[in-house]
């Protein structure tokens, strides 16, 4: 059985221990309908943006939202068929499942999975004969960046051997030997490392890392992207994965930057939660009853908490192809959820929000 090698340092004590202070804000916050879906939207447009950006795609965040919505664009046909794909991908880990608390039974991980994400990951990309296929050749791993080599995987006869024993790993690994963030670090490390097939490996080990953490009950409820993270510094991201290598095997210093990218990631989720205190205030005076805002009242919210009030002359700055009758209307219901109120009685009446 595949056993990684690292200690927990400072460095990891301190990143897991925000995570698990995030982790506890994000999955006990009482968020409208509304606010839960966005999040959730918005780290699967991140995820899939930066989780094949990385890799060399030319799409930008706009373009490849686009393509998510079935829209077209004008670029490279692989570009845009990498970013269906990957959206497919955590889709399909989305759908394994609720996630599980720690310690409770799971279905096993096996290969199938593992060359299923492959498959869905290079689906008309690769020849169909090298889809959900392990690699029959040796290759070596280049710096997408720099066309460096950055070392040479196993030989291609190993492969299903060290599959084999990271899949037993995973499924064996105890929660309270292996915190479930290293285990995703780990097994994100070990298959990139393995390099089992000819291309995807990349995107394979980051989806493959992030159904860990969601069957370990790490799902945070689906608002992060950890692609993100990996995208805006990947220098990083390979030198870290090459610190393992240029250590002897020890993942410890690739493990402080995998904690670290989750702990600054759930941090900023966890901030922008909290700005979002209106969400707590209206549970508590609706008895705890769900309500969906409008987008266009949730802006004219965040417009509110952000400039301290609103009046009817800044509604075409907020609403441009919108009438003040519409926005009216809007605002007559956040009247009456007892959200805003409203200051004067003129034209120059301000809406601010309720104490």
């Amino acid at each position: 059985m595949y056993t990684p090698k690292f200690i927990i340092n400072n460095k990891i004590l301190k990143n897991i221990g925000t995570i698990e202070a995030c982790k506890e804000i994000i999955d006990h916050a009482p968020l409208l309908p509304y606010y839960e879906k966005a999040f959730q939207t918005d780290a699967m447009v991140r995820s899939v943006h930066h989780g094949t950006h990385i890799e060399g795609n030319e799409l930008d965040m706009d373009q490849a939202e686009k393509v998510m919505l079935g829209q077209q664009v004008v670029a490279r046909q692989r570009d845009i068929q990498e970013v269906i794909n990957y959206r497919r991908v955590i889709e399909f880990i989305d759908s394994l499942g609720p996630a599980s608390p720690r310690g409770e039974q799971k279905s096993e991980i096996d290969d199938e999975l593992i060359k299923r994400l492959h498959e869905m990951t290079v689906d008309k990309i690769l020849p169909s004969e090298k889809c959900g296929v392990y690699r029959s050749t040796q290759v070596v791993v280049k710096n997408s960046l720099t066309g460096e080599v950055s070392f040479k995987p196993p030989l291609a006869i190993a492969v299903s051997a060290q599959i084999r024993n990271l899949v037993e790993f995973i499924n064996k690994a105890n929660p309270d030997e292996t915190h479930p963030v290293l285990k995703s670090g780990a097994v994100h490390y070990e298959l990139v490392r393995i390099h089992p097939f000819v291309d995807g490996n990349g995107r394979v080990a980051r989806a493959l890392s992030t159904y860990i953490l969601f069957r370990e009950g790490y799902d945070i409820r689906k608002f992060f992207s950890l692609e993100e993270y990996f995208d805006r510094d990947a220098v990083r991201y390979y030198e870290g994965l090459q610190s393992v290598g240029k250590n002897n095997g020890d993942l410890t210093q690739w493990l402080a930057y995998f904690t670290e990218g989750l702990a600054i990631e759930l941090t900023k989720i966890k901030e922008k939660i909290e700005k979002i205190s209106i969400d707590v205030k209206l549970k508590e005076r609706l008895g705890g009853s769900p309500i969906l805002l409008s987008s266009r009242q949730l802006k004219i919210i965040e417009y509110v908490q952000k400039t301290g009030f609103l009046q009817n002359q800044a509604f075409k700055t907020l609403f441009p192809m919108v009438s003040e009758d519409t926005v009216l209307n809007e605002l007559k219901g956040l009247l009456k959820a007892g959200i805003i109120r409203k200051s004067g009685s003129t034209k120059g009446a301000k809406y601010i929000m309720a104490k």
